[in-house]
């Protein structure tokens, strides 16, 4: 594969953008964080011309693939009009309209640029409506980069570490110890050490914040009854129950992981796929939390709070999606059943160790060495092959099929048959190149 025209454009950015990329995220491309002309449907273009079937869709955002017509129409219209008042518009009482129609858990709508800054609202709304500070996270789970919740997101675990009260750990240089020392953190999955944790500081706790599926790290689904546990505790504690869709919502169900699984939590944040590639997020609720916003003794603010080109773009998206009784998305989840049905019949052929987890249309593919535990939470997910895995998503690329480093599949609307069988024999070709 060629890539002088990316290794060109990565050497320039280097002298001007530290490390040459805008999000560390994106660091750990190999040999070098690739550049991209154009996207349509489900394929990409990077600067030399190769082309990719991607899954990895922005990090989730395309979920009707690249440059959807009429989310693309839609915005190119509001951008005729005006592209930002710093007032409002009639386009987010649409949109909020239309995710009170399709979510549970939303009453009320309050609308941010990006997924961490909905975080911050919810935690900021959960501390203001109880009068507590202390806030439950899980290992392994990525709600954002602010200070205040970046937390043992991917600690190193000894031998000797706890599960239950192990000691936080930072996600980066220049974060001060006084701004985990309201976080509680624990493994994920174990309903039994929540309710410790509850019995024993449970009039301290403001919210439980989690992704309901674990997207973030390996695609984990929640264990039977831990969902409904930690919606229980939360009811009997007085604590707010903070479910993160920004991946799982719209795309798990049109009521996002809440609506697939039953279980309503009083706050959700959303971002990604609620705008199909507009800059966008979003903080829905109960009333009687997010209306403390409107009583404005609690702050929430943002210049770029639902932009009118950003609403036009969700609007269309959303109805897009839930349109027919959500037909699109439901064709994202045929095709995502038929990738992890072809990948797990290519892993048996090839007697291979892949194991794939996850729900359609996101999930992840990762080695496991034999006689490993089951993966419930970040921990065990540790017994990955991270080495493997690593040469197994460079092969893939190589034969034009982009997923995330870590191995994560995103699938879109805009996925083809073709693309499938594509993606499958590049599987099969991958785990011969990688067969030890």
């Amino acid at each position: 594969m060629n890539l002088t025209r990316s290794q060109e454009l990565h050497e320039r950015s280097r002298r001007v953008i530290p490390g040459g990329i805008s999000s560390n995220v994106r660091a750990n491309w190999k040999p070098f964080p690739l550049f991209y002309a154009r996207g349509q449907g489900s394929h990409v273009w990077d600067a030399d011309g190769n082309e990719s079937i991607d899954y990895v869709l922005g990090r989730g955002p395309m979920l009707l693939g690249h440059t959807p017509h009429r989310v693309i129409e839609a915005m190119k219209a509001q951008l005729e009009r005006g592209m930002h008042f710093a007032g409002q518009t009639e386009l987010e009482v649409q949109v909020a309209e239309k995710i009170v129609e399709l979510v549970p858990c939303a009453e009320m709508v309050r609308f941010n640029s990006t997924g961490s800054e909905a975080v911050h609202a919810a935690l900021r709304l959960a501390r203001a409506a109880t009068g507590r500070k202390r806030i439950l996270r899980f290992e392994g789970q990525y709600h954002g980069w602010f200070d205040n919740i970046a937390w043992s997101f991917a600690p190193p675990i000894e031998a000797a570490t706890p599960r239950y009260h192990a000691p936080l750990r930072p996600t980066t240089l220049g974060q001060c110890e006084e701004d985990g020392a309201n976080l509680f953190v624990l493994p994920w999955n174990d309903l039994d050490l929540v309710s410790r944790l509850f019995k024993e500081n449970g009039s301290e706790i403001a919210g439980v914040i989690t992704e309901p599926v674990m997207c973030n790290w390996g695609c984990i689904q929640p264990e039977p009854g831990f969902l409904a546990g930690l919606r229980d505790l939360c009811d009997r504690h007085g604590s707010l129950l903070i479910f993160d869709e920004v991946i799982t919502g719209f795309r798990l169900s049109l009521g996002g992981a809440q609506g697939l699984f039953g279980i309503t939590p009083d706050l959700a944040t959303f971002a990604k796929a609620v705008g199909a590639g507009s800059i966008l997020s979003a903080l829905a609720g109960k009333e009687r939390f997010m209306k403390m916003f409107g009583e404005l003794k609690t702050v929430h603010a943002g210049t770029y709070n639902a932009n009118p080109v950003a609403m036009a773009g969700a609007l269309a998206a959303l109805g897009q999606l839930s349109e027919n009784n959500g037909a699109e998305l439901a064709k994202a989840h045929r095709s995502a059943a038929r990738l992890i049905e072809g990948i797990r019949e290519v892993a048996l052929e090839k007697e291979s160790n892949l194991v794939v987890r996850g729900l359609p249309p996101v999930f992840s593919t990762t080695f496991l060495p034999p006689g490993s535990k089951p993966v419930t939470d970040y921990r065990s997910a540790l017994q990955a092959d991270s080495t493997r895995t690593a040469r197994y998503w460079a092969e893939l690329q190589d034969r034009g099929v982009r997923i995330t480093p870590e191995g994560t599949w995103f699938v879109s609307t805009a996925h083809t048959e073709e693309d499938i069988a594509r993606s499958l024999a590049a599987v099969g070709e991958a785990l011969e190149a990688v067969r030890d």
